[in-house]
């Protein structure tokens, strides 16, 4: 555990956390998104708007030299760290995004997952489309989100139905199904959950034909 922290704290050097996360907490979501997507050694993951890249990390220590992480975002800046955080790390290759798709190639990832990104789509309905598309058939996806605060406002750019900052649980589910997916799992226990701030996960699964 030691090595691995240290390996983890070493890779990250550089990168700002997020303030309010110590690094125990990415451990945590990790190992709950390790058993609900099923990482195996060599597999291949992609992370959508990765921010400063610490779940990037937790992934590809999972996966090992022989799989592959997807770290993509949207702002050049943040794309600029993951792309440092790439050329340390041979094992991760920074995407960039766009804003109604992924970039990933067709059937290319095990899995996919995103943290409190969801929420932030200006054009879900394509990024999910994209979504469906980059998925290899029997592949997961795991969106982390948040209940809507109350008296909240919805993102600029976002679909009025979400009814502040955040997105309404039964939403992603309908429109994540709409895309093809079918709703394998459901968390309201997601670590970092607070009566202020009611963190989730769905997980999805794109069936095999």
């Amino acid at each position: 555990m030691l090595r691995r922290s240290f390996l983890l704290a070493l890779a990250l050097c550089g990168f700002t956390l997020a303030p309010s996360l110590g690094g125990d907490i990415w451990h945590e979501q990790a190992d709950r998104l390790a058993a609900l997507l099923h990482w195996h050694s060599g597999d291949v993951v992609a992370e959508i708007g990765a921010g400063n890249g610490e779940l990037t990390l937790e992934a590809a220590h999972r996966v090992g030299s022989s799989g592959k992480v997807f770290t993509t975002e949207l702002d050049e800046q943040k794309l600029a760290h993951l792309q440092q955080l790439a050329a340390r790390q041979k094992n991760i290759t920074a995407v960039q995004a766009a804003e109604a798709g992924t970039n990933l190639t067709p059937a290319c990832c095990d899995s996919i997952f995103m943290r409190l990104v969801y929420h932030h789509l200006t054009k879900p309905a394509e990024v999910d489309a994209s979504l469906f598309r980059s998925m290899k058939p029997g592949g997961r996806l795991a969106v982390i989100d948040q209940e809507p605060a109350e008296g909240s406002s919805v993102p600029e750019g976002v679909p009025a139905n979400r009814v502040g900052h955040g997105i309404p649980q039964d939403i992603l589910k309908s429109e994540l199904i709409a895309a093809g997916f079918e709703l394998e799992a459901a968390q309201n226990d997601w670590p970092g959950r607070t009566e202020s701030r009611k963190l989730y996960c769905l997980v999805f699964r794109k069936s095999k034909p």
